[in-house]
């Protein structure tokens, strides 16, 4: 597959490099020297240095023959515009642009991204994404990664295995003796930094990070049976009422059960956002001082959200709160370097904005009937929903046929409304979707297994 990527920022490197190294064929576009030489020195990728938007720069960079551009530049107009140019002079097959300002978002201008106005196939909105990562983590506590397959049937769920989990040290094939109406499966871990796909006779030790993929009736009995039985957050502490903070203040707003207070720094944006909340607080200053914080309740409240736009605040107003005696703490951070202390401190979770928008993008990007993207982690490793389609390798095979890699793992499957666990003699058939965890080598193998074979 040709790909195009405009933009060499973080989000543009983390595609690019997720492209380039399942072997599609990859061209970066930037009008920055130093990220163009970044990029090079990393990846084996096609560099263009230029401004993405021109006809000439979209030419050299092979856009008559391109699957699929994708414009993530820091400025909006110039994603919008290098999505029009792609589709009206080079007719690329499918545009994908990154958009944030909310102002063009707004349903009322729903037509501005028509075939006839500005021709974008999809529009990514990386508030909106992170935003509602943010909220799913909210709702289930335990959990340090989470998401949702088959119209919210299935999720994948990241646990922390503690000293103290009760299944430590127990052959992942015994889980089934144990627990037989479990509907819930180990399909990956990281120990010692590094991702894997279990044997089904492996155990789980402390320190490690399970990926199970479970039925969503059963997410929180999975949870416990981990030994994590975290209760809900109902008295949330939000840093940063930015474009994230905001919206998940707004929709914790909205329900019933929550009780909301957000700091924000800037004057005019308080204002701003107390008056579109009704049942929550807003106060005015810097989440760094004891004294605001003391404001907010920090000491009674369940759970505090670092949620600005800066890493280092959010890490330090978290800690802080944690320190002043919030219960959990939870923060965005966009350097890997802070994701080391996720687990310390109290500090349960750390979300990265970068690696959301990546997933988001590549579910959009995937070859064939591959419905959901999620990437794990530092991208080692996919969890992706998919769609056998008729002529596929696993049309009508069994499972135990398949004789799968051990960089695969199929978590669930869906037919019609049935959710069906995967065992040795089940026969998949055209129509299924599954739940597959992928690493990252793999990628390329697993759309192959769903895709029909080509004659």
């Amino acid at each position: 597959m040709k790909v195009i990527v405009c933009g060499a920022g973080q989000v543009g490197f983390g595609i690019a490099r997720h492209l380039a190294g399942e072997g599609n064929e990859v061209t970066v576009v930037d009008r920055s020297a130093p990220l163009m030489q970044r990029i090079t020195d990393t990846l084996d990728v096609r560099p263009i240095l230029g401004h993405g938007g021109h006809p000439d720069v979209l030419e050299k960079a092979g856009a008559a023959d391109a699957d699929i551009l994708i414009a993530v530049t820091a400025s909006d107009e110039v994603n919008m515009v290098t999505c029009q140019v792609a589709k009206s002079l080079f007719g690329v097959r499918k545009t994908i642009a990154r958009v944030r300002d909310r102002n063009y978002l707004m349903p009322r201008w729903k037509q501005l991204f028509a075939d006839e106005s500005i021709p974008i196939d999809v529009i990514i909105s990386p508030e909106t994404e992170v935003g509602d990562s943010v909220l799913r983590r909210l709702a289930l506590p335990g959990a340090f990664d989470s998401a949702s397959f088959c119209d919210g049937k299935v999720q994948m769920i990241g646990i922390s295995i503690e000293d103290d989990c009760p299944i430590v040290d127990t052959p992942l094939n015994q889980l089934t003796g144990l627990f037989p109406d479990l509907q819930a499966i180990v399909v990956g871990v990281r120990r010692d930094g590094e991702i894997y796909v279990p044997d089904f006779d492996d155990m789980l030790q402390a320190g490690d990070e399970a990926y199970v993929v479970t039925a969503s009736d059963d997410t929180d009995r999975t949870l416990k049976i981990f030994g994590h039985q975290e209760v809900e957050a109902h008295k949330i502490l939000i840093i940063g009422g930015g474009n994230i903070g905001y919206q998940v203040a707004r929709t914790l707003d909205r329900q019933a059960g929550y009780s909301v207070t957000l700091i924000e720094q800037n004057e005019d944006r308080a204002r701003e956002v107390a008056e579109s909340l009704s049942r929550s607080i807003v106060l005015q200053g810097s989440g760094l001082s004891p004294e605001l914080l003391a404001e907010g309740n920090v000491r009674n409240s369940d759970l505090v959200l670092g949620l600005t736009n800066d890493d280092q605040v959010n890490v330090l107003t978290t800690m802080l709160s944690l320190q002043e005696g919030c219960r959990r703490g939870m923060c965005l951070v966009n350097d890997t370097s802070f994701l080391s202390i996720t687990g310390q401190f109290g500090m349960e979770v750390a979300i990265n904005p970068r690696a959301v928008t990546v997933s988001s993008i590549l579910g959009h990007v995937r070859r064939g009937r591959v419905m959901r993207v999620h990437a794990v982690g530092d991208g080692s490793a996919e969890v992706l929903e998919a769609e056998i389609q008729e002529g596929a390798k696993m049309a009508n095979s069994k499972l135990s046929d398949l004789n799968l890699p051990d960089s695969i793992r199929l978590g669930y499957v869906r037919r019609g409304k049935e959710l069906l666990k995967p065992r040795g003699g089940l026969e998949l058939r055209a129509g299924d979707h599954v739940v597959l965890f992928v690493l990252a080598s793999a990628i390329e193998a697993a759309e192959k297994l769903v895709d029909a074979e080509k004659k």
